[in-house]
Parts: C-alpha cells; structure tokens; sequence
C-alpha cells in the first residue's frame, strides 16, 4: 500500500512539474502574440491618423471644388485651352 501511494504521490508530482512547465512556455508565447499585436495596434492606429487628415484634406478640396463651380460659376479648363510652358 505504501508503495502504490508513493507511486501515485510521484506521478502526481511529475505530472505537476509539467503542467507548470507547460503553463510557462504557453504564457510566453502568449505574452510574445500580444506584444505583436499590441505593435499592430500601434501601427494601425497610426496609419488610422494619416487616414483621417487625407480624408479631411480630400473633404475639404471636394468642398472648395464645389463652393467654385455653384457660387462661382468656375469651370476646368478644356484640353484644347491648357498650354504646357517648358522652362
């Protein structure tokens, strides 16, 4: 009976060691996934930024564009009208 319960007691330890090896090795990898994800974050919510002042400047160039042409009465040019000037 001895026996058997040191066995068991043993067992029990091994298989504690490994589970805490193995909760180690899975934190790590999951500590190195969010630091990657966190730089992608980062990196998204600066590319988020860029986007957002491009779509204010292109806002504000479709604004101005219209404000010319209704109020204005301004119009591109024809083709035929531009004349290239090489320096």
């Amino acid at each position: 009976m001895t026996r058997v319960l040191l066995v068991v007691l043993i067992l029990a330890t091994v298989a504690s060691a490994i589970g805490v090896i193995y909760a180690r090795h899975r934190h790590r990898l999951l500590f190195v996934e969010l630091s990657r994800l966190e730089r992608d974050r980062d990196e998204l919510n600066i590319e988020f930024g860029r986007l957002q002042l491009e779509q204010a400047t292109v806002a504000e160039s479709n604004r101005i564009d219209q404000i010319a042409r209704t109020r204005l009465g301004m119009k591109f040019p024809e083709a035929a009208d531009v004349v290239v000037v090489r320096p």
